[in-house]
């Protein structure tokens, strides 16, 4: 049984560092014509500590010998308290070479913790102790200041002794507070009162068998503005406030690797959005995909030949359906990595290529890291494999169905893989789907799965670090202009290679991840559907892995219905990255022409949101605030934590419909003014805690809201693709492509607080209203060059009047302004106005 850890109360004594921590982020109510993000926690005063006064509070560290303990403190509140109970060493008589010491399944004989200390240095950049156990053991602890808010540490116990083959890491922390990270779940994105396996395990309750952890990151967020990132590969699992409401227990299973301790990281921020930077400074900047991976991306499951993919190319641009990207998956080469393409099904494959690239589309394969053995079609290339050791030399069992997967460890067979990898890309491939690449697993039920590779490693740390390699693989031949690498696994640091994760096999359903649902006929425990791919790509933002993307219509139990493929559609085009494919081969245009009409819409609305995007893209380096924010996590103030309301960014809030049936919805609000992006109603959120009203949500019109002030720059509305089209000769007009041709921006706004954006091409924009006028103001940067458009929505009545720096505007029909490039119109509580080329200062003086 877990024993429950012992909190202890101190005194403080001593202080590491006394620097202030990372400046505050700009929020959204105040004037800057600098920011890229917004502050997120709706107090106003830009710190996240909801005091009012603007100022950082200071990050310091606390060691307290006599008790002994380890305090992370903003100011004078403690976020973390690291007790005697919290570094505890998990004693055993020996250690045992078939045990998987997994925590979930795997118990050491006896807990140790700690029984005095003795410091060894104690400045504002170090602290390291002697820990002293109850057992007589003991252990060096040290920490180092890396930056403001960020701290390194390594807990090692010392030879001698008593074995060990378990670490464990138990910080109190707030009893209320939420907790956010962990990698890919599925069930919610909070997971106050969960214990997390972050390992795939065997789990016989789901459909799927397994636990579907396939992108475990020992990282984890409280609400408070602190983060704790575990830097090891070993199996591990995160108890987080359920044993006891005011501790998180993480415990690793590092068996014979014990005596190297643990290496792990403890950051703070005035606002718990800024802990992922904290992060990717320590563990690596996301890789991102090329610019055109933002357009929608189609695909089938199974394409018949090369006709049919030539066809979809074609009807993508004759239905005028945006789209900026198409991948081929399974079945099409001769085998599973042969490398070519099959003679009968794809004749002549350079020509679909370049087809795709002409229609402004970029290409992709599926792939994986297998040649099996039983396959004819690999038999040359399996023969080189084995000939020359590429395989592991030890493997267990097995997850897929060709066989075992490529050693990477070996540099030989790296190198012999990319070889072959070549062969597409040499014909124009800028991307891959990369599945499976998951046999390597720890063990089950707490019994080791035994692996070994060419670097000496085993199963203890590659079920980990097989994903990094895997993904590096291909990563690396990408164009240097950018690719797209989608996966479906992933781990901490394995952010530097992926660009974009995708959930695997989710149910083609509205169903909730563990739901029981009736499907053809027959009974099942599903993996989730619609709701539990929201979930997925909340619990990945702040987890580090920004972009993510479902199968829009799901996978097992294809086909959806219309209402489902419809209502993940909504939700796809409200993500970074949109690609749309069942294992059905659902397309839209195969539904009826609502169903056609509503996919166009969305398609069309999430590829305009692309400078919108590729702005908070732009900011990862910079600040590092997750995308898709958990609505728990970007208010923290609020005190809630709805599984499925998000903020997009700094300006939009997102609530996808996840009930079937349902033509309504139930939004969380913070605070302020929200504009309904449809029909410009208002929703005026009181606060100072969560509104919840009933919204509105008939299909294909998701619940979509601009936050009062806010700035959101969109692509002209005739945009198709964000690729390049490579074949002058196309029928005129029949692919608009902004990397043609960027275009006029859009730019939709409202009255409310002061806001300022600058976009990736450094354009920059601004907007601030008082009861008199509202005043706007854009300076072009390098791309959107060509005049711009503003939308001031949720006017009650027509301005006065509107003026630049060049004079008054005239005011025309809202038809005569398609036609000009300066003036303005009003029309249904929007107003329209026109700008040319050059930066401008505009007041709208309101009646």
């Amino acid at each position: 049984m877990r024993r429950a850890p012992i909190v202890l109360t101190v005194v403080l004594v001593s202080s590491l560092g006394c620097n202030t921590g990372p400046g505050p982020a700009v929020e959204s109510g105040e004037t800057s014509d600098t920011s890229t993000t917004g502050d997120g926690d709706g107090d106003g005063d830009g710190d996240g500590d909801g005091d009012g006064d603007g100022e950082p509070a200071e990050i310091t560290l606390e060691w307290i010998e006599a008790t002994p303990e380890l305090r992370l403190l903003r100011g004078d509140e403690v976020l973390l308290s690291f007790g005697p109970n919290a570094f505890a060493l998990g004693e055993v008589a020996a250690i045992n070479d078939s045990s998987s010491y997994d925590p979930l399944f795997v118990e050491p004989d006896a807990w140790r913790i700690v029984a005095s200390a003795q410091t060894l240095t104690n400045t504002p950049e170090q602290i390291e102790a002697t820990l002293t156990y109850t057992s007589g053991a003991t252990a060096q602890l040290i920490v180092d200041r890396l930056a403001p808010g960020r701290y390194e540490a390594r807990w090692t116990p010392n030879p001698g002794g008593p074995v060990h083959a378990m670490l464990r890491l138990a910080p109190q922390v707030d009893a209320e507070e939420g907790f956010y990270g962990l990698g890919e779940l599925f069930d919610q994105p909070e997971h106050r009162g969960t214990l997390r396996a972050l390992a795939l395990e065997f789990d016989p309750t789901l459909e799927s068998s397994n636990n579907e952890a396939h992108v475990p990151v020992p990282f984890l967020t409280g609400t408070r503005g602190w983060g704790l990132y575990i830097n090891d590969d070993h199996v591990s699992s995160f108890d987080v406030a359920k044993t006891a409401s005011d501790t998180v227990i993480a415990t690793v299973g590092t068996g014979p690797d014990t005596p190297s301790g643990l290496h792990f990281y403890l950051f703070a921020a005035d606002h718990p959005l800024d802990i992922t930077g904290h992060y990717y400074a320590v563990s690596g900047y996301p890789h991102v995909p090329a610019p055109w991976a933002l357009g929608p991306w189609i695909w089938r499951d199974e394409n018949q030949d090369q006709a049919e993919v030539e066809a979809d190319i074609q009807t993508l641009r004759d239905l005028d359906l945006a789209t900026s990207g198409i991948w081929v998956d399974r079945p099409y080469a001769s085998g599973v990595n042969s490398f070519d393409f099959e003679p009968a099904q794809f004749p002549d494959p350079q020509a679909m290529i370049d087809q795709a690239h002409a229609m402004g589309l970029r290409f992709a394969l599926w792939h994986t890291p297998y040649l099996d053995a039983d396959d004819p079609a690999v038999a040359a290339l399996r023969l080189e494999a084995e000939d020359n050791g590429y395989f592991p030399p030890d493997t267990a069992l097995l997850t897929s169905n060709w066989d075992e997967p490529i050693d990477f460890t070996n540099p030989a067979a790296y190198t012999f893989w990319q070889d072959q990898v070549q062969l597409y890309t040499s014909m124009g491939v800028e991307g891959f789907k990369l599945d499976y690449g998951e046999d390597v697993t720890v063990g089950i039920n707490g019994v080791r799965t035994v692996w070994s590779f060419a670097d000496g490693s085993s199963e203890r740390t590659m079920h980990k670090h097989y994903a990094r390699l895997y993904h590096r693989a291909y990563q690396e031949l990408l164009p240097d202009t950018g690719g797209f690498l989608l996966t479906r696994t992933g781990t901490h640091g394995d952010q530097a290679n992926v660009d974009v994760i995708w959930p695997g096999d989710l149910d083609a359903t509205m169903t909730r991840h563990g739901e029981v649902f009736q499907r053809f006929g027959s009974s099942y425990t599903g993996v989730g559907g619609l709701p539990a791919a929201i979930v997925a790509g909340l619990s990945l933002g702040p987890s580090g892995f920004p972009l993510f993307a479902s199968d829009t219509g799901g996978y097992r139990h294809s086909p959806p219905t219309p209402e489902t493929f419809v209502r993940w559609c909504e939700y796809s085009a409200l993500m970074p990255v949109m690609q749309i494919g069942t294992s059905s081969n659902d397309v839209a245009w195969e539904f009826d022409d609502t169903v056609l009409a509503a996919y166009r819409e969305l398609t069309r609305l999430h590829l305009r949101l692309f400078p919108y995007f590729w702005t908070h893209i732009a900011a990862l380096s910079d600040g590092g605030r997750a995308i898709a924010r958990p609505l728990g996590l970007a208010f923290p103030e609020l005190g809630v934590h709805p599984s499925f309301d998000y903020m997009l960014g700094d300006a939009l809030l997102v609530a996808p419909v996840v009930d079937a049936g349902a033509v309504s919805r139930a939004v969380t609000f913070p605070p302020g003014r929200w504009i309904h992006w449809w029909t410009g109603e208002i929703v005026d959120a009181a606060g100072p805690g969560p509104t919840i009203q009933m919204i509105d949500a008939p299909l294909g019109r998701p619940p979509l809201f601009l936050r009062a002030g806010q700035l959101v720059p969109l692509l002209r509305p005739t945009i198709d693709s964000l690729a390049p089209t490579t074949n002058p000769g196309i029928e005129p007009g029949q692919v608009d492509s902004y990397a043609t041709a960027p275009g006029r921006l859009t730019v939709r706004t409202s009255a409310g607080p002061d806001a300022g954006l600058t976009l990736f091409d450094e354009t920059v924009l601004s907007q601030a209203s008082s009861d008199a006028t509202i005043e706007l103001a854009v300076s072009p940067g390098s791309e959107f060059a060509a005049g711009v458009s503003f939308e001031i929505v949720a006017l009650g009545m027509a301005p006065s009047g509107v003026s630049d720096q060049l004079g008054e505007l005239e005011q025309l029909d809202p038809a005569a302004l398609a036609n000009v490039e300066r003036g303005w119109a009003f029309d249904s509580g929007v107003l329209q106005i026109k700008l040319e080329t050059g930066a401008h200062q505009v007041v709208v003086v309101r009646r």
